[in-house]
């Protein structure tokens, strides 16, 4: 590994933070294809957001998403016939699971954890070795290769990786459960993953606050999200991403981004947002 000195290359508690400039991608494709990795990518799809962007997002991935590993994609949607057919390369496979359509977006969003966990115990653990868990609006466009996989791996928010502290927005609420004070960075739910035992402890320990949260007429700011930094403030990440790995266009400073792996795709809401 080569160090940056422009960044943060590592955190507090010894974690790397994967930046270009620090890595021998061939040296971690021969590894974990030695070591006999393999990835769950997990996507939700539903409603308005499958035909917006799951095509994209699907053929996108078989261009740069660990393509030194077998990948099986796992595609949550509440509508199983409208999943694209997309060409998909040897040892690379799809499998979709239907999910139940909730009018508020913010529902879609939390019940993922709940699938996710569900989907872990049922099928991906008995055929892959990590789990990566994706926002469907984002486009691969760089390598996003095994330098991301790790025991537990959190993803710095593009928008705050280069701001003070104060300006993270933790659920600052003490009534629930994702109640934050202060914490290491701002991560992006965007893209979270790990092995297949820790993201399924991730994914079970958000899906328990969402539901207290729920219980007692709370809901957090950020919803899933601000469980997940809780998570990751009380369970530190082995691994932590640099906004390489979900870089929004829109940003202006990209001084440290020389490779944007993942992009947003454009936003809809006005649109897709609607029941």
């Amino acid at each position: 590994e080569v160090s940056r000195g422009d960044v943060q290359t590592c955190t507090w508690w010894r974690a790397p933070v994967i930046w270009e400039g620090m890595f021998d991608a061939a040296l971690y494709d021969q590894t974990h294809a030695k070591e006999g990795s393999s990835v769950a990518l997990t996507v939700f799809a539903v409603g308005r957001y499958l035909d917006a962007y799951l095509e994209t997002f699907l053929t996108s991935a078989e261009c740069h998403f660990m393509l030194a590993l077998p990948v099986t994609y796992y595609v949550f949607t509440d509508a199983p016939e409208k999943v694209p057919q997309v060409a998909l390369g040897p040892r690379r496979s799809l499998k979709v699971i239907r999910v139940p359509k909730h009018s508020r977006w913010q529902d879609v969003s939390m019940m993922r954890m709940k699938a996710i966990s569900d989907a872990i115990e049922s099928d991906i653990r008995h055929r892959c070795t990590h789990v990566f868990c994706l926002d469907v609006d984002q486009e691969f466009t760089g390598r996003f290769g095994p330098e991301a996989l790790g025991e537990s791996v959190a993803l710095l928010h593009a928008y705050y990786y280069n701001l003070p502290k104060w300006l993270f927005t933790y659920d600052h609420n003490p009534g629930s459960r994702a109640h934050m004070d202060t914490g290491d960075f701002y991560y992006h739910a965007a893209v979270f993953g790990g092995s297949w035992r820790s993201v399924k402890a991730l994914t079970e320990s958000c899906y328990q606050g969402i539901t207290e949260d729920k219980r007692n007429g709370v809901e957090a700011r950020w919803h899933d999200e601000s469980h997940l930094n809780k998570y990751f403030w009380l369970h530190k990440p082995s691994r932590v991403l640099s906004p390489e790995y979900c870089w929004d266009r829109q940003i202006g400073d990209r001084k440290a981004i020389r490779v944007a792996r993942l992009q947003w795709a454009p936003k809809h809401y006005n649109t897709l947002r609607q029941a």
